[in-house]
């Protein structure tokens, strides 16, 4: 069950000032249940766990059953921010970070790409992909964003000269607009196995539909568990009242801001975790950060980090407050062993569980930070498994929703992305971006 502790903000605000935001936050709540706040209709995410039938799951596993029956061993994600971030970080929080070197398989090794434009990631990308039986999951609502649509250009051409077109077929699939678009267009072309990305859920919202259920189910997790847990934490953030977490964390988070804490630091103390930040940095930022508001986005693992990040958090400019992720109990066991010649004086701990150690570095820390005036939100899951993991991504993303409301912004638009985008269009020779191009051109 997860829980949110928010104890050590006691010192930075009173109650009164609580429950004025929290008060604020079950009203953001009302919004977006009843679809009346700015980008209602990208509000489909929220009744998505409750609204996933057992049909919906079997349609993802046949898939993976029926490329490991081909022999597929590495299966290429093709997509950019939601359309690659909260698969990667779920299938790395469920994945021995030695696997490779181990040499141990539980299904095909999926990799990702169309997240950058990086010549030589492609190109190494590409000395894999000939090594290797391959398939790819193409994530896209247009087909036309460049990053993922050059790289599947050069996927594509790969398995049709390797495969031929009608084997490449079966070893695509594209997850996309269900009625419009040039990837809905080529998917029909082609041949190609298609899911929708529902047209009323964005990307950095789309985890628990087949944008990120189907690689998860592909790599073999538990996907069923992953919406149980969703289903169950869905329940709790769905009703008005003020124990209710997301309710709590939206308003802490808001009330913090206005008083000058504008970084947010989200910590985890299991690497496992790591990826799991990049996929929140993405959800709160990109909701958030418009209109010339919004809390800054940032992560930490410790205690690697307390070594570097560690000395401006305790001691920097009193502007952050950390958002820490306990893990209650660790799947695997380490313990310190006895020496006998106790070099290193770390015999007092003969016996000691690893995971006791980083637990009292995380109350370590946590206090030595409180005390230095950084204010500290604890959210807590049982374990990392897919039930816990599910009711992370509901719970951040029901509370990132209502926080935006809060602050006054819509949660479900990115206008300052297509910024850079028309840039590069003109920059490449886009057709239609010359007059921009020119403008450009002058400035460089």
């Amino acid at each position: 069950m997860l829980k949110l502790d928010i104890s050590g903000c006691e010192p930075f605000v009173t109650v009164s000032e609580f429950d004025e935001y929290v008060s604020a936050a079950r009203k953001a709540l009302q919004t977006l249940d009843s679809k009346t706040g700015r980008g209602s209709e990208f509000t489909g995410w929220n009744e998505l766990p409750e609204e996933t039938t057992e049909a919906d799951l079997h349609l993802y596993d046949l898939i993976a059953a029926d490329w490991a029956q081909m022999g597929v061993d590495l299966v290429v994600v093709t997509g950019i921010g939601g359309s690659y971030l909260g698969a990667h970080a779920m299938i790395e929080a469920m994945s021995h970070p030695f696997r490779a070197l181990l040499g141990e398989k539980n299904g095909p090794d999926v990799v990702f790409a169309g997240h950058n434009l990086s010549e030589e990631y492609y190109a190494d990308l590409m000395d894999l992909v000939r090594k290797r039986d391959v398939a790819v999951i193409v994530i896209s609502k247009s087909g036309t964003t460049t990053e993922p649509a050059v790289a599947f250009r050069m996927l594509r051409r790969h398995l049709e000269q390797r495969y031929g077109s009608g084997e490449a077929a079966r070893r695509i699939v594209a997850v996309t607009d269900p009625v419009k678009g040039a990837l809905r267009d080529m998917a029909a072309a082609k041949g190609y196995r298609t899911f929708p990305i529902p047209p009323d859920i964005g990307g950095r919202f789309s985890v628990l539909t087949a944008v990120g259920l189907l690689p998860m189910a592909v790599a073999g997790l538990d996907i069923r568990s992953m919406m149980e847990g969703a289903r169950h934490i869905q329940r709790i953030c769905d009703e008005p009242e003020r124990d209710n977490p997301a309710i709590r964390y939206a308003a802490l988070r808001n009330l913090l801001r206005d008083k000058g804490f504008d970084i947010e630091m989200l910590v985890a103390f299991n690497p496992r975790l790591r990826e799991f930040a990049e996929w929140w940095k993405q959800l709160f930022g990109e909701s958030e950060g418009k209109e010339g508001k919004g809390i800054f986005p940032a992560s930490a693992v410790f205690t690697t980090d307390l070594h570097s990040l560690g000395q401006y958090i305790q001691d920097g400019a009193r502007i952050i407050f950390e958002t820490v992720l306990q893990v209650a109990n660790s799947r695997r066991e380490a313990f310190v062993e006895e020496d006998a010649d106790d070099a290193d004086g770390l015999n007092y701990l003969s016996g000691t569980a690893v995971d006791h150690c980083n637990e009292m570095a995380r109350i370590g820390t946590r206090l030595a930070h409180i005390d230095a005036g950084v204010p500290n939100i604890t959210v807590s899951i049982e374990q990392i498994d897919e039930y816990n993991l599910g009711q992370l991504i509901y719970f951040f993303e029901k509370a990132c929703a209502l926080s935006a409301y809060v602050s006054g912004v819509n949660p479900f638009d990115q206008p300052g992305v297509e910024a850079y985008k028309n840039n590069m269009f003109a920059l490449l020779g886009k057709p239609g971006y010359d007059e921009r191009a020119e403008e450009l051109r002058e400035r460089i």
